[in-house]
């Protein structure tokens, strides 16, 4: 095999140790993302990501998978949910949206990147709520969202 192949299986078989440690898959799926990231910002040349390994994999050892989570994950940025609520707060639906025009709003205002689909069902939620009204758009066919 190729070398940089077998530094990724080296890699891979030690990152396997710390992400088995925890028993929620959602939880090791996470992790494996988490330092994903890491791995590619390191290659960059920014170690500046690297200093949420040292904290993991030391309470790790001490046995607080709890802690070793929130290490890992740091700041969590708002998910879709508790950001759609707070533009129900706010004025953002006195005039219709499509989920693609909520997604990109969320990109620029919230610096999180969500897929429409991930939106979807939590729009038609809030919808069934009378949260929000959903109409189709005469012109393209496609639901909008606007406050009720």
């Amino acid at each position: 095999m190729s070398k940089p192949i077998e530094k990724l299986k080296k890699q891979l078989i030690e990152i396997s140790e710390v992400v088995n440690a925890f028993k929620s898959e959602a939880v090791q799926v996470k992790i494996v993302d988490k330092l994903l990231d890491a791995m590619i910002e390191f290659e960059r040349g920014d170690a500046e990501g690297l200093e949420f390994l040292n904290r993991k994999s030391n309470k790790i050892k001490n046995g607080t998978e709890q802690g070793a989570y929130s290490a890992v994950i740091g700041r969590k940025k708002p998910g879709a949910t508790k950001i759609l609520n707070q533009l129900l707060t706010t004025d953002f639906f006195a005039t219709p949206h499509s989920i693609s025009a909520i997604a990109n709003y969320c990109k620029e205002h919230f610096d999180s990147e969500f897929k429409t689909s991930e939106l979807s069902g939590i729009l038609l939620k809030l919808a069934k709520e009378n949260k929000l009204k959903r109409q189709r758009n005469n012109e393209n066919n496609r639901f909008e969202y606007v406050a009720v």
